[in-house]
């Protein structure tokens, strides 16, 4: 596989990641996008749906994202929705800045001393 540079892209916004890491396992419509994050964040991240289409419209025009033609059965969804995947660069943006947020945590975490261990992302204990 080509390695793609991603490093202009970078860093992200915390909705920019989310909505990657969001897509990394398939293709998702607006809506969905936003209930992965709430759920898998537990709702400590709630995206507006104005930041949200904001960010999928630059995704897409920065190649990061591709709106499907692929559809469920008509039966099952509203044909209004668009759904995303995640590209090849998109992924690697994402895994960059993975490796970009785990390389500052641990940073933080040698200079903070031991009890930065027990620090979550929130800043909770």
């Amino acid at each position: 596989m080509r390695r793609v540079d991603v490093s202009h892209y970078l860093p992200l916004t915390p909705a920019m990641f989310q909505v990657l890491v969001a897509l990394a396992d398939g293709e998702k419509h607006g809506y969905a996008i936003l209930k992965e994050i709430s759920r898998r964040t537990g709702g400590k991240v709630v995206l507006r749906a104005g930041t949200l289409y904001t960010v999928i419209r630059r995704f897409v025009d920065d190649g990061l994202i591709q709106e499907t033609d692929e559809r469920p059965d008509p039966a099952l969804d509203d044909e209004r929705r668009r759904y995303y995947r995640l590209t090849e660069r998109g992924r690697a943006v994402a895994v960059a800045e993975t490796e970009r947020l785990s390389e500052t945590l641990a940073q933080a975490r040698a200079k903070l001393g031991p009890g930065a261990r027990r620090i979550s992302a929130t800043g909770r204990t």
